[in-house]
């Protein structure tokens, strides 16, 4: 597996060092050095936030070519739920799914459809009582590496259940392997993504070793040629299977509404899910069975590789419910199927550490503390660090320098220009020489 693969990725050229990235990052892992933003890899989770607030569009995700469906024999799309709030007036999923074969797919399985897979097995689960409460959805992949880098103590309440598209891609390959007899590797597995995140949990899944899905392609990478084949098909074949809670995944609250448990909490937004995380942490929040975490505001249709206003694709999806039915999938009697399970529990990742010695990073820290005091607070950023403390940490490690504060810079140049004017003003008196008499003539 690999460990900090990442699909943000940083353009140098377009970057001109205005910090806007530095201030949004939730794991602060953007710094400005020489001008330009620095990506620490050890720290970003693939949010994409970064790349929704910079203005010059110098950070970008990385995802999948559709090109490289030409290295299988057999392809297969796996639409997100979100995928369906980009198209107005859809009353019919199977008018998408249609346009997706008529791309040149030979199957497409519906991510929903896992979806609601995934919330019968929380449920079963959750009744069993064998999950620590309160259980964080391990849906969103940021929201699972933010936990897993700045919160050890929330790392056993994740929900250890696959994501829909994982398990959906599963699922997909053992039906086409079992009607086309074709091996597994000639098979190949599309997810059609909202966000770079899920590209990230491609190419290093947590929770299992190695991935189902064979590549992401973006939404908007889709949408044009999808959008075309749409306007000319013929007939629509009928192959949606999946309902409301499935398709009710897109938006927040859809995955706590699946669940059919009131005492649940849904937020969505990155600071938002930071807060409700400490607070978690802190014993704040009691009496909550479940936690549903997106860190895109709306939920995955607020994701970054969307082409839609978040909002009206989430008014689309309440829209596009009625003509669903509640739900279309169920588990069969017995234990979860284990394709639905995480091969390996979720372990804290220290990044934040200051020291693998623990004597040193205490030095460290009482080092932190000190030199923040003498730091305006005014977490401008001009210094290049998102905030103070962040500066603090900077210096204390050895990546930057006291007088990269302006303000600390101008107070040193004040005390120099003082140190100048007092010579000015001062008496002129020469060392005294053995034997001689040194006086001063005065003007």
């Amino acid at each position: 597996m690999v460990e900090f693969y990442h699909s943000v990725t940083l353009h140098e050229e377009q970057c001109v060092g205005c910090t806007n990235c530095i201030k949004r990052c939730p794991t602060e892992a953007i710094r400005v050095r020489g001008g330009k933003a620095v990506i620490a890899p050890e720290r970003c989770i693939d949010c994409g936030e970064c790349i929704r607030i910079c203005p010059h569009h110098a950070k970008r995700a990385r995802y999948t070519q559709l090109s490289r469906m030409q290295e299988f024999k057999y392809n297969i799309a796996l639409p997100a739920p979100t995928l369906y709030g980009q198209f107005n007036n859809l009353d019919d999923i199977d008018y998408v799914l249609t346009g997706l074969k008529e791309m040149g797919f030979d199957m497409v399985f519906e991510v929903s459809r896992a979806a609601e897979l995934i919330s019968e097995a929380t449920r079963k689960l959750m009744d069993a009582g064998k999950l620590k409460r309160p259980v964080i959805s391990s849906a969103c992949p940021a929201v699972v590496r933010l936990i897993r880098v700045r919160f050890p103590d929330l790392v056993d309440n994740v929900l250890p259940l696959k994501s829909p598209m994982e398990t959906a891609a599963a699922m997909a390959k053992q039906q086409a392997h079992e009607e086309t007899g074709l091996p597994y590797e000639d098979i190949g597995c599309f997810f059609i993504t909202p966000c770079p995140a899920k590209v990230t949990d491609i190419k290093a899944p947590i929770g299992l070793e190695k991935s189902m899905v064979d590549g992401a392609l973006a939404i908007s990478d889709v949408f044009p040629m999808l959008s075309s084949k749409m306007d000319h098909l013929t007939s629509i074949e009928p192959i949606a299977n999946s309902g409301i809670i499935g398709v009710g995944w897109a938006t927040s609250g859809g995955e706590s509404a699946a669940l059919l448990n009131e005492k649940y909490l849904a937020a969505d937004g990155i600071e938002n899910v930071i807060r409700v995380l400490e607070e978690i942490e802190d014993e704040r929040i009691g009496e909550l069975d479940f936690i549903e975490l997106n860190a895109c505001a709306g939920g995955c249709v607020g994701g970054v590789l969307c082409v839609e206003n978040p909002y009206v694709a989430k008014a689309r999806i309440q829209r596009l419910r009625k003509y669903l039915p509640v739900s279309q999938n169920h588990l069969q009697g017995g234990p979860i199927p284990s394709l639905m399970e995480w091969e390996s529990g979720l372990e804290f990742s220290n990044v934040m550490s200051l020291s693998e010695n623990l004597q040193e990073a205490m030095m460290m820290m009482v080092q932190i503390d000190e030199m923040e005091q003498e730091f305006p607070g005014l977490d401008c950023g001009a210094c290049g660090s998102p905030t103070c403390r962040a500066f603090a940490e900077d210096v204390v490690k050895g990546g930057s320098r006291k007088t990269d504060c302006v303000f600390v810079y101008r107070k040193q140049l004040q005390q120099v220009a003082s140190t100048l004017s007092a010579l000015e003003t001062a008496p002129c008196v020469l060392p005294q020489r053995d034997g001689e008499d040194c006086q001063r003539q005065s003007p």
